[in-house]
């Protein structure tokens, strides 16, 4: 996570996109809105991010509070990932992205076929 300078006032939402902003982690957290996932599951959903990115982006998260790691001393060894209690405080940002998301898909995709003509 990038450090804000403490004595500098920041808009909340520069103080959100510290901790929710960059490609991965509203992706993260979004694969886990419905309950624990374990990192291999995780690894497979998000296909285009590497496991040394993915294991980055999981450790900032559990460090920001946002997501809780459990690891079980089991062979061979199982770690799953939750929404923390802050973590879950996000749930209604990622839902308004995710609707916003399609509506923006939907019109630019309508806005370019309309100039292209096709």
């Amino acid at each position: 996570m990038k450090k804000l300078k403490e004595d500098i006032p920041a808009c909340p939402i520069v103080y959100t996109m510290t901790y929710l902003g960059g490609k991965w982690k509203p992706i993260i957290l979004g694969r886990l809105l419905k309950g624990p996932v374990r990192f291999g599951k995780l690894a497979v959903q998000i296909p285009d991010i590497s496991r040394k990115i993915l294991t980055e982006q999981l450790k900032e998260l559990e460090e920001d509070g946002l997501i809780i790691r459990h690891s079980y001393n089991e062979k061979p060894p199982r770690v799953e990932y939750e929404l923390s209690e802050i973590g879950q405080t996000v749930i209604p940002v990622l839902l308004a992205m995710t609707e916003l998301g399609s509506k923006m898909h939907e019109a630019i995709t309508r806005h370019k076929r309309v100039a292209t003509g096709a």
